[in-house]
């Protein structure tokens, strides 16, 4: 059967780069996908083809031995000296030349090796230990941040808050210094199971990716035992946050250094704390200003008066003018939200007031009531022409 051209199949140059290759999988790999095309034998095997094709051209030794050799083996060798062209005069299987060497016991070569020798180093057997893929080396890593949701009170979001909380995070093992192995001998990934591939799914779509934890060679060194091979041990630790003044619901207050450890020196990422504020009985608040409604009596909006009123901070004194209407809106300067950009600024109060009706309870309220339209015969119907 012919050699399958990966290139061809994802429709990229042999010069693609890895950016070029990875876009060129996602389209074909969605466009083939069993669940897009249910009971579709074609699409299947079609998707089966981008996947290999990805498998190979994704790994930089794999493409190496495809592009050197026209197809894929585990055993081949991408630096071997040797052409896989014929030459006149003997080629053997696979278009190696082997006229220059001597099969017989004891015969010689063309070099001091014999040929079993370099067939050992091609692909592997009696004559030589194959050479396993030496692990990567570790880099140092920083550790990866840390998000926690924390429910204030509305007085709290706005005079801010420092507490203790629990966060379950880790630190870099002490015993391999976030190395994730001691050096021990060289094995088989547990993660990718010595592919160097390992399986991600987005969404409804799977593809496969470089396996992080061996870099793609499908081996590591023996893992930590503290650590397990994760450079990072868990701990359990007491956080001491400052929430400012004027967080809302939404708000992420960052805590340096107070996330996952990082590996081999690397920094801890950071702790992010998600603010979630609770409403109040009284006030609505809107960016840094509170918005609250209140209600006065008829003689209060009628003659004018001086009311208490409720703010965060306690109660203040609010004027009413005579012949106030029901609601028209007063505003106390600075007694809204700090801000957070400014804590020396800050938003304002905003007061609706409802003129509440008085309840007949007597005859004697109602001839006062009466007594009043008498004295005061006006229609405030009169602009719109009705009597």
């Amino acid at each position: 059967m012919a050699n399958k051209d990966y290139y061809n199949i994802l429709g990229i140059k042999k010069d693609a780069k890895a950016d070029e290759i990875k876009k060129a999988y996602r389209r074909l790999a969605r466009k083939h996908h069993p669940d897009v095309n249910p009971n579709d034998k074609a699409s299947e095997e079609k998707f089966k083809e981008v996947q290999e094709a990805y498998d190979i051209l994704s790994d930089e030794k794999k493409r190496k031995v495809f592009d050197r050799f026209g197809y894929y083996n585990d055993n081949l060798d991408p630096d071997s000296p040797f052409s896989t062209g014929a030459s006149s005069g003997g080629a053997g299987a696979g278009g190696f030349d082997f006229s220059g060497f001597n099969f017989e016991p004891g015969g010689s070569g063309s070099s001091s090796s014999s040929f079993r020798d370099i067939f050992s180093d091609l692909f592997g057997g009696s004559g030589g230990a194959k050479r396993e893929p030496e692990p990567p080396k570790p880099l140092p890593k920083k550790g990866r941040d840390i998000e926690i949701p924390l429910a204030l009170s509305f007085e709290e979001s706005f005079s801010g808050l420092t507490t203790n909380i629990t966060v379950n995070r880790s630190e870099q093992c002490s015993r391999c210094q976030g190395a994730g192995d001691t050096g021990g001998p060289v094995v088989v990934c547990p993660t990718c199971k010595g592919t160097g591939q390992v399986m991600k799914t987005g969404g409804r779509l799977q593809f496969s990716q470089t396996c992080s934890d061996c870099e793609g060679t499908g081996r590591r060194r023996q893992p930590c035992s503290q650590c397990s091979g994760k450079g990072v041990t868990p701990k359990n630790e007491q956080v001491k946050i400052r929430i400012p003044a004027g967080v809302d619901t939404g708000s992420r207050v960052r805590i340096p250094k107070k996330g996952h450890g990082g590996r081999l020196g690397a920094e801890p990422g950071d702790l992010f704390i998600i603010t979630n504020v609770g409403k109040h009985r009284y006030f609505t608040r809107k960016g840094e200003n509170i918005y609250m409604t209140i209600p006065i009596t008829v003689p209060e909006a009628a003659l004018g008066t001086k009311i208490e009123v409720p703010t965060v901070e306690g109660r203040a004194q609010l004027k009413i003018p005579a012949g106030t209407e029901s609601g028209q809106k007063f505003r106390l300067r600075e007694r809204g939200f700090p801000s957070l950009r400014n804590p020396n600024l800050r938003g304002d109060q905003f007061i609706e007031v409802q003129i509440k009706l008085p309840r007949v309870i007597s005859e004697e309220t109602k001839e006062v009531l009466r007594q009043f339209e008498k004295a005061n015969p006006e229609n405030p119907r009169k602009a719109m022409g009705l009597e």
